[in-house]
């Protein structure tokens, strides 16, 4: 009988398991229930997809998109595992073949949407047949406090209820204290133990940039820090993807639009090629990535500010999920805080919602405007202790932080004077004494306010303003388009009560402070792109992936050709040292290698 061990070896090619995988998969393979939290690319498909080849019958995993059922259908396909998808992207007739073959027992896995799941005709089949376990991938779709509240997961209760005696894991990467309590409620999974690896992204660089003309500074980033490179840029709506995909054409970036608007051939056609071409840039609504399996993103950028944390920290998570460096890059700023907060106070939804809502959103806001480690206030808010990391933005370049007491009452006081029916921009105006029409026209230009803020540029006085929004001590009104009202604590500013400090806004990076061994190691990982046999095993790989019909990562991830081009292997016996080369693959592709290393 194989072992779990031994079928990490042998199917997908892997030494050794990583953090709590071995003890999960053992307390799934005897049969018991877990929720599992691991960041994106820490394994956690090995979590289910090894208890599904040791346990009896076929396991069944319900996951959101076809995209992600496909990807690893066919990374499975490929390592010799009969797996299978049941989706509305089949005809009528592949679906019935699918499930004959489900009832006849031929799979090892069978991927499913949690819509057909629940479906009587598909619960007939599931007790037509002998079920090694449910995983319930993405479980964060379960909450309603989330960022990609599914409602067809509430029902997946039935799982339990119908098949008490058949083990559940459910996974995510993304989930705080409430969103893990709804998800055990929701699912009924009271009795299961529950395993929380490390939240930390450690190849991941992160860094917030104040706005200032934000296309400009993506454009920079890019041509700097990743040319000919894949990755992921979000916005918040469906006409700035589309511009901003525009424009990077323009600007020479290959970038391609997507988003729920574009026809469906349209949307399928730009993620095949953002799949299994190198150096295309997808420019994206949060409609894009969740599914998406690629290992190779090499930066996720964000010219909009996301909801909360938790979608801050799955959309990033989208980069360098095979362990080489990676950046998550944002541009943010006031307006940014002003239309999420108009989005929340506009919604339909309750006010327990609401009041959830800002606080998410006050916490990335917190995130964005901390002038210490990004990476520690990150794990902090899962609940997780870091020390800094040396790889972060504030970390590399740590921000000056001075006393806007002074500046905090002149802003809050133009707010006062002006009747609290304005917003930043005509603030600015007569904090610095620009003689506009709209000054004029509302007597401005006669307040005490009146040019009092001369020494400071329009750009300090958006990020202080920016800061006073974001420490609560402004709130942006909704129903008045945006306009600043006090609150409470600007009251005690005014008074000088209480002082202020902000974080200065860097005019243009500063030389780099000493990184820590950390950052070392991990800037020293992927420096050798430029190895003309790692070229050579690229190209290799992309001709046998199009002749395979799948995307070149499904073949072998950058990591394990890297491997191959470091350890310059002489013979099979040596190819199957390496790390994400398991027996299929060997049997199917190792002389092909050996015969590239051989020309190289």
């Amino acid at each position: 009988m194989p072992t779990a061990h031994s079928l990490l070896n042998s199917v997908f090619g892997y030494p050794a398991f990583r953090g709590a995988q071995a003890e999960i998969v053992e307390h799934v393979t005897t049969g018991g229930d877990a929720l599992v939290l691991m960041p994106t690319g820490g394994g956690k498909s090995l979590c289910f997809q090894i208890p599904a080849l040791l346990r009896d019958g076929c396991a069944v995993v319900v996951s959101p998109l076809i995209a992600l059922m496909q990807d690893q259908v066919a990374a499975l396909t490929e390592a010799g595992v009969s797996a299978a998808v049941l989706n509305s992207s089949l005809d009528s007739a592949t679906a019935y073949r699918t499930e004959r073959d489900f009832t006849d027992g031929k799979f090892d896995l069978l991927y499913v949407a949690p819509e057909r799941l629940v479906t009587p005709r598909f619960q007939e089949l599931l007790r037509r047949t002998r079920v090694a376990l449910f995983a319930i991938d993405e479980a964060h779709c379960v909450s309603q406090w989330g960022h990609d509240f599914r409602p067809e997961y509430i029902q997946l209760s039935v799982l339990h209820e119908q098949f008490p005696n058949v083990p559940r894991i459910a996974l995510t990467a993304t989930a705080d204290e409430l969103t893990r309590a709804e998800i055990i409620t929701r699912l009924q999974l009271e009795t299961a133990r529950v395993f929380i690896s490390s939240f930390d992204r450690p190849n991941i660089r992160y860094t917030i940039v104040g706005k200032n003309s934000a296309r400009d500074q993506l454009l920079h980033f890019i041509r700097t820090r990743h040319p000919a490179q894949s990755g992921i840029v979000y916005c918040l709506s469906r006409k700035k993807v589309d511009e901003t995909a525009a424009w990077l054409c323009a600007q020479g970036v290959p970038a391609l639009p997507y988003h729920a608007g574009l026809e469906q051939n349209v949307r399928a056609l730009h993620q095949r090629r953002f799949v299994n071409e190198d150096g295309v840039t997808m420019v994206a609504t949060i409609a894009f990535g969740m599914g998406i399996d690629k290992p190779d993103v090499r930066y996720v950028a964000h010219l909009d500010l996301p909801k909360s944390i938790e979608a801050y920290y799955q959309e990033t998570g989208r980069a360098g999920r095979d362990g080489l460096p990676a950046d998550a890059w944002m541009a943010y700023g006031l307006g940014d805080v002003v239309q999420q907060r108009r989005m929340i106070d506009e919604s339909e939804a309750d006010e327990t919602f609401k009041r959830v809502s800002y606080g998410k959103l006050e916490a990335l806001v917190g995130l964005a405007e901390s002038a210490g480690c990004r990476r520690v206030r990150l794990l902090a808010y899962f609940g997780e202790h870091a020390t800094p990391c040396g790889n972060c933005d504030n970390c590399l370049n740590p921000p000056r932080v001075w006393d806007g007491t002074e500046a905090a009452q002149k802003a809050l006081s133009c707010v006062y004077r002006t009747g609290q029916r304005f917003g930043a921009g005509h603030l600015i105006d007569v904090l610095r004494g620009n003689d506009t029409e709209r000054v004029q026209r509302f007597g401005h230009d006669r307040l005490p306010t009146f040019r009092v803020g001369a020494d400071l540029s329009d750009k300090q006085w958006r990020a202080v303003y920016r800061q006073l929004v974001a420490l609560g001590h402004l709130h942006a009104d909704a129903e008045a388009y945006g306009a600043f009202k006090l609150t409470e604590s600007a009251r005690a500013i005014l008074k000088g009560e209480i002082n202020v400090s902000f974080r200065e806004d860097a005019e243009q990076p500063r030389t780099r402070h000493s990184r820590s061994k950390k950052a070392d190691f991990v800037a020293s990982l992927g420096n050798s792109s430029s190895d003309p046999l790692l070229q050579a095993l690229r190209e290799w790989r992309r001709s046998t992936a199009l002749e395979h019909g799948v995307p070149a990562y499904v073949v072998f991830h950058d990591s394990t050709l890297e491997a191959i081009a470091a350890a310059r292997p002489q013979s099979t016996h040596e190819l199957r040292g390496i790390s994400g080369i398991g027996e299929k693959k060997l049997e199917r592709y190792g002389q092909a290698l050996l015969s590239v290393l051989g020309q190289n």
